[in-house]
């Protein structure tokens, strides 16, 4: 079966440009453009004048005609299915106490040593099901679709024990394998915190000799992460895992600078690894040097919206060129798994262009966010999965301008069409 998609309002196609700029100059936006789906990828791409000449369609929607399956889009406009490159989409537990004691001053690792915190979520995850744990993961993600996401990085992070962490990773290959979801790219993350009742010593030694092998001979997770930050992981504790990490044949990402320079950055342009997220206080000079290195700097509106905390200065390091990332940082702190929210938080209050903003939850943190099949993801052209998002409106630009709801009609998630 073929689906052709014809009468495309405006359309966004990404070309590829070097990896450490994040370029909007070499973007198309074309207009009554038809998509032709075979397999799950896009064949190809045409003007709808055309297709319809080629295949006498006459305008019946949808048409069934053999092995073909018309659809008119009637002008509403297209971009490429979203890729959410952070994630910590699998845990148990309620924290929202939490908000009041942030009101009332209280600081990240005060909240931990109330009870709060990394370690209360761990306690509530660890005690959960497999099977609630999928379904909770399962609702997640099917929230994440009706928002236009269509690929996500699902790292581990809330068992923090051997077993647990394994369990979590389980989980995560057991949504990744739903038809109707989207798909899923594992990271494990036994670096967020230190269990209570172990030193941190203790800890590394576990994560480097036990849990590191078993996550390994598991073969879900394809990344390793570290919460590098003064407080949990320090620089050399975090080179030690990420250094054994990479000799395992994982690759490797990295939490940085999100309550202050703490040196992540410099490390991540160091060992070149995959992506740095968070970001926030890292200098500009470790900025341009992550950059030159290869790192893709992934940024999390959500984080500073629900912990009142500053917006990144993503003006400044668009204009400078340098390459970077969007995600929602799903969390028990911070709910939500809407890439077109965090693109509002961008653009309507931060003044970053629209089209800047699509590429960074699309083209860029698909390239450091691999889609299962091997095929090229987060763009329009031929060749790549076909995950693409139809707007309500004729107009691309609508895709960040409604916070409150999906501006989505629909979505195609491996050539498969959803009307949401």
């Amino acid at each position: 079966m073929r689906t052709i998609i014809v009468d495309i309002g405006s359309m966004v196609q990404f070309h590829e440009n070097s990896p450490e700029k994040s370029g909007i100059d070499d973007t198309s936006i074309v207009n009554d453009m038809a998509v032709i789906i075979e397999d799950g990828l896009i064949a190809d791409i045409q003007q709808s004048s055309m297709v319809r000449s080629e295949y006498d369609y006459v305008g019946h929607d949808p048409e069934l005609r053999g092995d073909l399956h018309f659809i008119s889009l009637g002008g509403k406009a297209v971009i490429p299915g979203l890729v959410d490159g952070h994630t910590h989409l699998v845990w148990s537990g309620d924290r929202s106490r939490e908000v009041r004691w942030r009101q009332q001053g209280k600081s990240y690792s005060e909240i931990a040593s109330m009870g709060g915190g990394i370690a209360s979520t761990t306690a509530a995850t660890r005690a959960a099901s497999t099977d609630s744990l999928f379904r909770s993961g399962y609702q997640r993600m099917r929230r994440a679709l009706r928002s236009g996401t269509t690929h996500m990085e699902v790292k581990s992070g809330y068992g923090l024990s051997t077993e647990s962490e394994l369990k979590l990773l389980e989980v995560s290959r057991q949504l990744g394998s739903v038809d109707h979801l989207p798909s899923i790219d594992s990271t494990w993350l036994g670096a967020h915190d230190i269990p209570s009742g172990m030193t941190s010593k203790e800890y590394l030694d576990v994560l480097i000799s036990e849990q590191l092998p078993a996550v390994v001979d598991q073969g879900i997770a394809r990344s390793a992460d570290v919460f590098c930050e003064p407080g949990w992981f320090s620089i050399e504790e975090s080179e030690d895992v990420l250094k054994a990490s990479r000799n395992h044949g994982l690759s490797l990402r990295m939490h940085i600078d999100e309550f202050q320079d703490g040196g992540g950055g410099d490390l991540a342009a160091e060992l070149r690894v995959d992506t740095a997220d968070h970001a926030h206080h890292t200098s500009w000079d470790t900025r341009l040097r992550m950059n030159e290195a290869g790192v893709l700097t992934g940024f999390l509106p959500g984080t500073p919206y629900a912990m009142g905390e500053l917006w990144p200065d993503l003006k400044t390091i668009e204009a400078e060129g340098l390459a970077y990332s969007l995600a929602t940082d799903f969390n028990p702190n911070c709910q939500t798994l809407s890439l077109p929210f965090m693109g509002s938080l961008m653009v309507q209050r931060c003044g970053l262009d629209p089209l800047a903003a699509l590429k960074a939850v699309t083209w860029h943190p698909a390239q450091k966010t691999p889609h299962p099949s091997g095929n090229p993801h987060g763009n329009i052209e031929v060749g790549a999965v076909a995950n693409l998002n139809v707007l309500e409106s004729p107009h691309w630009e609508s895709w960040c301008l409604q916070p409150s709801h999906s501006p989505f009609h629909s979505t195609f998630l491996n050539g498969h069409h959803t009307i949401h």
